[in-house]
C-alpha cells in the first residue's frame, strides 16, 4: 500500500470516528424530549434513535455532496489529504470538549468551520468557495430562527386547542405521540448529520485520485451510517440533561411540539441538500415552545450559554484546524 492510500485509510478511520462521536454527541438532541417526559425509557429511546438514525443515514446523499464540494474545491487542493485530516482532528477535539462539559454544540458547525480553516491554511483565502460557504453559513443561521418560530407557533396553537382539556389526558395523548416524533427526529438527524462524514470521505477519495466525481460510494454510505448508529447506541447523557431539564420544565405536549418543529426544519434542509445544525434546530425549537408556554419559565441564562457556543464554534474550530494543518504539514509534505 502506497503513502497516499495509507493517508486515505487514516482519513476513513477519522471520519468514522467523527461520525461515531457525532452519534453519541447529538443523540441526546433527538431523544432528550422523550426521555425527560418519560415517554420512553432511556434504553428504548436509544434503540429507537440508533435504528432510525441508520435508516435516515442511508436515505439521502445531497448533503454529503455539498460538504464534499461546496466549501472548498477538492479538485484544486494541493495538499488536500492534509486538509481533510486537519479538519477531522479539529472537529473531533471540539465535539469531545463540548460533550465533556454537557454543552449541546453543533457538529455541523465544527466540521464546516474546520474544513474552511484547514483549506485557508493550505491555499490562502482563495481556498474557500465563498459562494457555497456563505450559502451554508446563511442557512446555519436561518434554520434555528425558523425552528424557533415554528416551535412557538405549534405550541401556541396547541395551547389554544387544549386549553379546556384535562392536563392528565393531554399529557397521556402527547406522551404516546412523542414515540412517533422521537422516531421522526432520529430519522431526520441521520439524513443530515451522517452525510457530513460521507462527504468528507468522498472528498478524500477525489483528492487521492481514487474517483473523479463526488458521487457517494455505497461502502461509504453504509460505513458512515453504521458508525453513527453505533455512536447513537452509546448515548450522551450529559447533553440529554441539559436539553431535557435545564432550559425549562418540559411536559409531553412541549416535547412533541419541539420534536415536530425541529424535525420538519431538518428534513426540509436535507431535501434542499443543505447541511444544517440538528443541535441548533432542536434547541431553538425548545426555546420557541418554552416561550409560547410561558416566557418567564425559560432559563434564558442557559440558553445564552448555548448561543455563545454556537457563535464561537466556527471561528474557534477554524483556527484550531489551521494550527493542526501547520503541524501536520511539517511531517506530511
Amino acid at each position: 500500500m502506497d503513502y497516499t492510500m495509507w493517508l486515505v485509510v487514516v482519513i476513513v478511520a477519522l471520519a468514522l470516528a467523527f461520525d461515531f462521536i457525532n452519534g453519541f454527541h447529538d443523540t441526546a438532541n433527538a431523544i432528550a424530549m422523550s426521555v425527560s417526559t418519560r415517554a420512553l425509557t432511556p434504553r428504548r429511546a436509544i434503540i429507537l434513535a440508533a435504528s432510525m438514525n441508520l435508516v435516515g443515514a442511508l436515505s439521502f446523499t445531497g448533503v454529503a455532496k455539498t460538504i464534499g464540494g461546496k466549501i472548498t474545491d477538492p479538485f484544486k487542493l494541493e495538499h488536500g489529504l492534509t486538509v481533510v485530516i486537519a479538519t477531522l482532528i479539529a472537529a473531533i477535539v471540539w465535539n469531545l470538549i463540548t460533550w465533556w462539559f454537557g454543552i449541546p454544540s453543533s457538529s455541523s458547525h465544527a466540521i464546516i468551520g474546520a474544513l474552511a480553516g484547514a483549506a485557508i491554511a493550505s491555499e490562502g483565502w482563495n481556498g474557500i468557495n465563498y459562494s457555497g460557504f456563505t450559502t451554508i453559513v446563511k442557512w446555519l443561521i436561518l434554520s434555528p430562527i425558523i425552528a424557533f418560530v415554528i416551535g412557538f407557533c405549534i405550541m401556541f396553537l396547541f395551547k389554544r386547542i387544549f386549553a379546556k382539556s384535562s392536563p392528565h389526558h393531554v399529557n397521556k395523548v402527547f406522551r404516546n405521540g412523542q414515540v412517533i416524533t422521537a422516531a421522526f427526529q432520529s430519522f431526520t438527524h441521520g439524513t443530515n448529520d451522517a452525510q457530513k462524514a460521507m462527504g468528507i470521505i468522498t472528498m478524500a477519495l477525489v483528492v487521492a485520485g481514487i474517483q473523479d466525481n463526488l458521487d457517494i460510494p455505497l461502502w461509504v454510505k453504509f460505513s458512515a451510517a453504521i458508525a453513527m448508529a453505533l455512536g447513537t447506541s452509546v448515548g450522551g447523557w450529559k447533553i440529554i440533561k441539559t436539553m431535557g431539564t435545564k432550559i425549562f420544565k418540559i411536559q409531553p405536549i412541549n416535547g412533541f411540539s419541539a420534536d415536530l418543529a425541529s424535525a420538519s426544519v431538518i428534513l426540509s434542509a436535507t431535501l434542499a441538500h443543505l447541511p444544517v445544525s440538528t443541535t441548533h434546530a432542536i434547541t431553538s425549537s425548545i426555546l420557541g415552545v418554552g416561550s409560547a408556554k410561558k416566557f418567564s419559565e425559560v432559563k434564558w441564562s442557559m440558553a445564552g450559554r448555548i448561543v455563545i457556543t454556537w457563535v464561537i464554534t466556527i471561528p474557534v474550530v477554524g483556527v484550531l484546524a489551521m494550527l493542526i494543518y501547520y503541524v501536520l504539514s511539517l511531517f506530511l509534505h
